[in-house]
């Protein structure tokens, strides 16, 4: 076809259609012309201008001007003779320079310091971005990272090319990283990559983009709210620096290692439950001084070597000793004495058992109807009661069978008990920006201990 061989050439899709408009429709307007091609003036203007410098467009000095053009036979014709021209040029000026080449050091020198320095470039439109994917495939010898986010799986098996590519450099032996968000949708894509490629799951990674070996990243601007789109908005900055790789490099390395197992992360859609590791925090500050402290060592270890003392040597590890002695009377306090917050933990234990919950019942629609589900669960488990209201705004009041004491010694379970609740909620409310969950606290009864208020930035304007 007479369109093929024109994107053949090199123009774009746009530059075709206008060649073809103008070609059996003279002098048009170039706002007609952009309502025929349905885009935008400034669009029009800029294909308009590269079909002018190249001799195919002709304008008028009208006002408004009017554009033509020559038509298909004609354009493609044109367009042969103006490449022989330029081929002739190029053939000529490099016979001309072997002739002459002498050996210049120099020269050389600033050449490779050239080729070293950073250089960027934007990539528009999915199947350009992964071409140039198919091209770091291809060229990759030690390493190649693919960030793809919740969607990018499918996009990649939608480039055959691409996907062998990446295939065919973990079959050489090249290492291959892959970080998605994982969707139940997509989990069946990953099937088509090489046996030897990893795959990583993070709730927290949502960029795309791609690292080769320690040269090459392409990172994202832009891509289509439609998944299942052609990604004709989809943009991408390519830097070719090894400094920035190897920051990049660092960055992923760091998100990788925090990253779940493929497999782990996968049961979450087949077993329905959250399997991935959970990793706790049990405190902070100096665990050294509290140490110290709690063996009752108070004075700075001296810098000079002091006269050996046997009594005062013996009497220091007698207190030592009996300290350390008392440390291990299995008492609660003593682990927060060291710095271990077992509140902390319970706390941390709940939130997951929450998003477990909240994860269950991710396919109820209704807001209220899933708190109701969430309390129904509270409550068979014995572990409170649980209420919503929406006076004086809308809020969940928590009511726990064991609130909290003022024993030191007594394992804070009322911890994990509203973590659960807080742990829930965030899961389910959190991620939409305009809602903001906020604990209050209560009236101190038993059934009243606190509130999570549920509040909407929207509802203000109303």
């Amino acid at each position: 076809m007479w369109q093929e061989l024109l994107r053949d050439s090199g123009l774009n899709d746009r530059e075709v259609n206008s060649i073809m408009i103008l070609g059996s429709n003279p002098r048009m307007k170039a706002s007609e012309l952009a309502k025929e091609l349905n885009t935008t003036r400034l669009d029009a203007y800029n294909s308009l201008s590269r079909l002018q410098e190249m001799g195919i467009v002709t304008v008028t000095a009208d006002r408004p001007m009017l554009f033509s053009s020559l038509n298909l036979h004609q354009a493609i014709e044109h367009i042969i003779d103006m490449r022989k021209q330029q081929l002739s040029h190029l053939v000529e000026g490099f016979d001309n320079l072997s002739k002459n080449v002498k050996e210049d050091t120099t020269a050389g020198d600033s050449r490779t310091k050239n080729l070293d320095d950073p250089r960027f470039a934007v990539l528009k439109e999915r199947t350009h971005i992964y071409s140039r994917l198919k091209k770091m495939a291809e060229d990759a010898e030690e390493r190649l990272i693919l960030l793809v986010g919740q969607y990018g799986i499918l996009h990649l098996c939608r480039n055959p090319t691409a996907l062998e590519a990446v295939n065919t450099a973990a079959l050489r032996g090249v290492v291959i990283q892959i970080i998605t968000h994982l969707d139940s949708r997509t989990i069946r894509f990953f099937n088509e990559l090489h046996e030897s490629i990893e795959v990583r799951h993070s709730d927290e990674l949502e960029s795309l983009g791609f690292v080769r070996d320690m040269s090459e990243v392409v990172q994202y601007l832009n891509i289509e709210d439609n998944p299942v789109g052609r990604g004709k908005d989809d943009a991408a900055l390519i830097i070719e620096s090894q400094a920035f790789a190897e920051s990049h490099l660092n960055l992923i390395d760091t998100i990788w290692e925090n990253a779940v197992m493929f497999d782990t992360a996968v049961a979450r859609y087949t077993d329905n439950r959250i399997n991935d590791p959970l990793r706790l925090t049990i405190g902070e500050g100096s665990f050294l001084k509290n140490i110290t402290s709690a063996l009752g060592i108070t004075e700075d270890v001296p810098d000079e070597d002091t006269p050996f003392d046997p009594e005062a040597f013996f009497a220091a590890g007698n207190e030592v000793n009996e300290a350390r002695q008392k440390l291990t009377e299995g008492k609660l306090s003593n682990l927060k004495i060291l710095g271990i917050d077992i509140a902390l933990m319970l706390r941390q234990i709940g939130n997951r058992i929450g998003q477990e919950i909240a994860f269950s019942l991710r396919g109820i629609e209704h807001d209220i109807e899933f708190l109701d589900e969430m309390m129904d669960w509270w409550e068979h488990a014995g572990l409170g009661s649980l209420e919503y209201d929406v006076d004086p705004s809308f809020h969940v009041r928590v009511g726990l069978h064991h609130p909290p004491l003022d024993d030191p010694d007594a394992l804070p379970m009322w911890e994990m008990d509203d973590g659960i609740i807080e742990g829930a909620l965030t899961n389910r409310f959190a991620k939409d920006s305009q809602i903001v969950i906020k604990r209050v606290e209560g009236s101190g009864e038993k059934d009243d201990l606190w509130h999570y208020i549920i509040h909407h930035h929207a509802s203000d304007a109303v």
